[in-house]
């Protein structure tokens, strides 16, 4: 995101961010809290709504729930302790099945005794993953990139290593959950929120948006400085989930475009479709890029991350970006602006029509 395209965008609380343990207002019953995380993106946003539990208890919900660790439970229970008023947590409402959003899900709806509310798409994603020592890693993981042209013995190592990987974020889902789905009315407190379905980044990833307070919790769908990531897994490994993903920032564009908007990562901002149209720019900029590379000489998944990432990448990152190139690829495939070339090799290139 360059400079120019930042200040386009408005960040009604500047640099003021919540300390860890500590919750922030950002509107009437809206709360933000942060949670670190083990990565280059080191926090995640979660959010304290005011609510009321079924049988007229005041609490609060919570969306989303940070990863399992120590330092996470350790946080919350600081929460638990400063930043509720005294009052229960009635419910845990969770956008998508990654694991710094539902990784604590489990203890949060234990610990409080309620329910969790997701997607059903991505309620049986995560309980998958928890339960399975190969999911988003491991031997099928190293043979779908090595397939897509990777050969670069610390990333696939890496890859191969961590097939237990999302179990340890995400040691236990709830058994039960309460079901979201697209266009829902959701009463949280004195409000209604409705919810918005999105495809690409998660299987049915969910937004909650509140036209009277003038609020999107936007999840992983829009985010202020960088772009979503959008990857194609070893799982389903003809997708296509940059054209769902970008068929769904559409969605948002009805919403007012001065709507506060309460991001996964980064700081809240006005400006959403400012940003909905930064988004779609840049992919479109990258989709040229890779159609030019392609019509020099077939290029793989892996010959075109110095094409797609102008920055360095370590073995971590690498693992999400080569996800992102095979996207960007199948994008253009189905498009009808590249096409499959064959070789000798096996690996899978892409040429010009």
């Amino acid at each position: 995101m360059s400079a120019t395209e930042e200040a386009r965008l408005h960040y009604p609380f500047g640099s003021q961010l919540p300390a860890l343990g500590e919750v922030m207002e950002v509107a009437p019953g809206v709360r933000w809290l942060r949670m670190g995380l083990p990565f280059a993106l080191d926090h995640i946003n979660l959010w304290l709504l005011r609510d009321v539990a079924d049988d007229g208890t005041p609490g609060w919900a919570i969306v989303d729930c940070g990863i399992d660790n120590p330092a996470t439970r350790a946080a919350w229970q600081q929460v638990f302790a400063n930043g509720l008023d005294g009052l229960p947590v009635v419910r845990v409402i969770v956008t998508h099945m990654h694991p710094d959003h539902i990784g604590l899900a489990h203890w949060l709806c234990e610990h409080w005794a309620c329910r969790l509310w997701i997607s059903t798409t991505d309620w049986q994603a995560a309980r998958m993953a928890s339960g399975n020592l190969h999911a988003f890693g491991g031997a099928q993981t190293v043979n779908f990139f090595r397939r897509h042209g990777l050969t670069d013995a610390a990333t696939l190592a890496l890859l191969d290593d961590r097939g237990g990987y999302y179990a340890q974020m995400v040691p236990a889902v709830p058994a039960q959950h309460r079901r979201l789905l697209d266009g829902q009315t959701l009463r949280i407190g004195e409000h209604s929120w409705t919810t918005i379905a999105g495809y690409g980044h998660a299987p049915e990833h969910m937004a909650l948006h509140c036209a009277a307070l003038g609020v999107l919790i936007s999840g992983d769908m829009v985010l202020p400085r960088i772009s979503t990531n959008v990857s194609v897994i070893d799982l389903e490994p003809e997708a296509d989930p940059l054209t769902l993903y970008l068929q769904s920032l559409r969605l948002y564009l009805p919403l007012a475009d001065n709507t506060l908007v309460l991001p996964s990562h980064g700081k809240p901002f006005v400006g959403l479709h400012e940003r909905i149209s930064q988004l779609q720019q840049h992919h479109e900029d990258r989709f040229v890029e890779v159609v030019a590379a392609c019509a020099e000489a077939p290029q793989s998944a892996a010959d075109l991350l110095p094409v797609l990432f102008k920055r360095a990448l370590d073995a971590h990152q690498t693992t999400f970006a080569m996800g992102e190139s095979v996207a960007h690829l199948h994008a253009l495939l189905y498009q009808g602006r590249l096409r499959k070339v064959a070789t000798d090799d096996g690996v899978i290139r892409f040429g010009t029509p």
